[in-house]
């Protein structure tokens, strides 16, 4: 008898729920079983052109389809906590994409929602699941460059004019948040940034320095006033550094012995994203990035704007306990 697939609604036809379609729909052990979006020709058209039966505008109408086992959230981020919770409380894994949330209280009730519904939540925070990060993670695991140290990141280039209702720390930034947190494996102890709004309704440039335990730091650069898009991340160590290039997929280690450019498996992070949460469903795993890391990337966007609006350092134990947030151990 053959195992039965997991049974996934996408939600949010727009760009990036497109590809979650066309990706989810080539899965072994998946099947997609409705689209969802507010413009019912948009839904009509994705699940035409992916063979997709069932589309609908109201996303309601799905939460307690007992033929569902999970969605995937493509919304706009201001919805993604109200979609994610209504989901979470009918017994639906979810897959959030980034931003958890628009904001830390909402991230705080789809914590509290997963925790009471027992059901899985992945956040999308897809770089994770570039494979130039993959094999720079593995190269940092294996003492490449000694201990890490220092990372700068840089995020530039024009406005994604499909970004609306975020500015560029919970859109842009938020990306080099999560990874900084990956590396150094612990939650920031201070954060002060610079920054502000030139061009559009939200904040639009922003400089981030972030201090880890042990001396270790951050410098975080976004904006979207580059003509020309940059996506570069440098991690010094102890012994040598990594220069990460996003776009390209490219590794370079540069060491006091010379410089070399270690094989990257060239596979679609995206796919990679979509089968790692498939298979947390169907072998029961908790998934990586989980609610937990959601939580944290947007508590630090958030301590990012409030350094840039009072312009003074946020300290992150205090921010969370002003919160009320108690991070697990």
């Amino acid at each position: 008898m053959g195992v039965e697939p997991v049974r996934v609604a996408v939600i949010g036809a727009g760009f990036w729920g497109r590809n979650h379609v066309r990706v989810l729909s080539e899965l072994q052990g998946c099947e997609v079983v409705a689209i969802c979006d507010v413009d019912l020709a948009r839904a009509k058209e994705v699940s035409r052109r992916f063979r997709v039966e069932r589309y609908l505008t109201d996303y309601r109408d799905l939460v307690n389809d007992d033929d569902l086992d999970a969605v995937t959230v493509c919304t706009p981020s201001t919805s993604h906590a109200r979609i994610t919770i209504d989901f979470l409380s009918s017994g639906k894994h979810v897959l959030i994409e980034k931003p958890m949330a628009s904001n830390l209280s909402e991230a705080l009730d789809v914590v509290d929602a997963s925790r009471s519904s027992g059901c899985k939540v992945m956040v999308g925070h897809i770089e994770r699941f570039n494979p130039a990060v993959a094999r720079a993670m593995r190269e940092l695991e294996a003492g490449a460059i000694g201990d890490p140290l220092l990372i700068y990141g840089r995020r530039i280039g024009p406005w994604p004019e499909r970004i609306g209702d975020v500015g560029v720390v919970h859109d842009t930034t938020i990306h080099d948040i999560d990874l900084a947190y990956c590396v150094f494996g612990s939650p920031p102890e201070s954060i002060y940034a610079v920054g502000g709004s030139l061009i559009h309704t939200k904040e639009d440039h922003v400089q981030v320095t972030v201090t880890f335990n042990s001396g270790r730091s951050a410098v975080l650069e976004s904006n979207w006033l580059t003509p020309r898009k940059k996506r570069e991340m440098y991690v010094t160590g102890t012994q040598g550094v990594i220069r990460l290039e996003f776009l390209t997929r490219e590794v370079v280690i540069e060491k006091s012995s010379g410089s070399y450019s270690p094989m990257v498996e060239q596979r679609e992070p995206l796919r990679v994203e979509l089968e790692e949460f498939v298979k947390s469903i169907a072998e029961g795993i908790e998934p990586v990035p989980n609610q937990i890391d959601g939580l944290i990337s947007v508590a630090v966007a958030d301590a990012v704007l409030l350094s840039m609006r009072t312009n003074r350092v946020v300290h992150f134990n205090e921010f969370l306990k002003e919160h009320g947030i108690r991070l697990p151990p």
